[in-house]
């Protein structure tokens, strides 16, 4: 499948490299010594970072970057973030959260998604600092790991857009590999304080763009599947399904549905679930978005053209579904209507659902049901009715006037409502 894909475009990519130069293959923070970050030192070669030491918005930043093939780049840099976290963790609670770009950007000093990472942390910082002081708690301290691979194989326009189909692949390589050592350790780091009953547990969130989403669907999703079943010896009960971590956010994911699809049938077997069930994972994608919603099937034409698909009914807990495979495999989870379970839309004055805040969401997440309306910020989620309600897993449509396009992903629409997740899902 892979060659089917790549064939054709080889030929250009080997013109546009010659032409152009590809992207950088290089390790971009190769100084893995923490470093406060000050007006006057951007600490751009550094893989650790300290914003804001001693304010209300305090955070650390650590990256980790994986090369084409899926590998550290250097098991050093891996092992630098570990050993600062675990040594954090020993001292205090941490509320850590994981973020994997993806296509057209990187670990360089200066891209985007660093900057919106950034900005969102220190919000998450403010918001724990405020929480804290609300419930008479100690804070948690905010850390944030950048997971960096080459998301463009060439960075020059227009010849970047040939790049598509080969970081597809490229992504699945990371997700299958070396990342999912690092999230399993970056997941014991919180386990690990958390066995020490603290007053307030660690939590681990994980989020991923485009073909980051991708990265960690790969890297997480057979942990996901035993999780939910929680087959574990000597069991007498049935408990809440788990996750992986507290949450997992996939952001214009750029993956197939039919991968998605044995998840859907899963958490839909289960015909209820128990009033403190939670979200485990949460899939939004735009409208708008024309990088999975156009180019995406378009390149899935080809390559699933010698493959064989059928037609699939299910009526678990009388909730039909009709699952054509050959349109799930060509079309992306957040583009395939019959797999989507919510919908995000502007909040509008002149409605009336139920509004959420930080101290209100669990009770507003364990008493919903079927078509339930909540307002988390300036938007309104909606369940479709399609899913049994307090089903962990989220197949999100979005409005375009909340995420415009593809890479429109850290907008303050969009991330209020995210953090208003990761507060419902780890604010205990």
């Amino acid at each position: 499948m892979k060659q089917i894909e790549l064939s054709a475009l080889r030929p250009f990519v080997i013109a546009a490299c010659l032409l152009s130069g590809c992207a950088s293959n290089d390790i971009y923070r190769s100084d893995y010594r923490a470093c406060t970050v000050t007006p006057a030192n951007a600490c751009e070669q550094n893989s650790l970072h300290l914003y804001n030491d001693g304010a209300a918005n305090e955070y650390t930043l650590g990256f980790v970057e994986i090369d084409d093939q899926g590998q550290m780049r250097d098991r050093k840099q891996m092992q630098a973030l570990l050993d600062t976290l675990y040594q954090k963790a020993a001292r205090e609670s941490i509320l850590l959260t994981v973020f994997v770009h993806g296509w057209h950007h990187n670990a360089r000093p200066g891209d985007s998604n660093i900057e919106g990472f950034k900005d969102n942390l220190a919000r998450i910082s403010e918001i724990e600092s405020r929480r804290s002081r609300e419930l008479g708690r100690p804070p948690r301290k905010i850390a944030g790991v950048y997971i960096g691979w080459r998301g463009e194989s060439i960075d020059v326009p227009p010849f970047n857009y040939l790049t598509f189909w080969d970081r597809k692949s490229t992504a699945q390589d990371v997700g299958y590999l070396g990342i999912t050592e690092l999230l399993v350790k970056l997941e014991e780091i919180a386990n690990v304080r958390n066995s020490m009953t603290p007053p307030i547990k660690s939590r681990l969130v994980l989020i991923g763009h485009s073909f980051g989403g991708a990265v960690i669907f790969s890297a997480t999703s057979q942990i996901l599947a035993s999780r939910f079943v929680d087959s574990q010896e000597n069991k007498s009960f049935t408990d809440t399904a788990k996750g992986f971590g507290d949450l997992v956010v996939l952001l214009n994911p750029a993956f197939e549905a039919l991968r998605y699809s044995p998840f859907y049938d899963l958490a839909q077997a289960r015909c209820s679930y128990f009033p403190e069930q939670l979200p485990r994972l949460a899939i939004l994608t735009s409208e708008a978005d024309d990088a999975t919603g156009i180019l995406f099937p378009m390149g899935r034409v080809f390559s699933t053209v010698f493959e064989t698909h059928r037609d699939v009914e299910r009526n678990d807990c009388k909730l039909p579904l009709s699952l054509d495979e050959g349109e799930a495999d060509r079309n992306t989870v957040g583009h395939y209507p019959p797999l989507i379970s919510h919908t995000l839309t502007p909040a509008v004055t002149a409605s009336n659902p139920r509004l959420a805040s930080y101290t209100n969401m669990k009770h507003l997440w364990s008493t919903q049901t079927a078509g339930n309306a909540t307002q988390y910020g300036s938007t309104v989620l909606t369940h479709l009715s399609k899913t049994n309600p307090r089903n962990p897993y989220l197949n999100i449509r979005v409005d375009e006037s909340i995420i415009a396009d593809h890479n429109d992903v850290f907008n303050e629409k969009v991330m209020e409502f995210i953090r208003l997740l990761i507060g419902l899902s780890t604010d205990d």
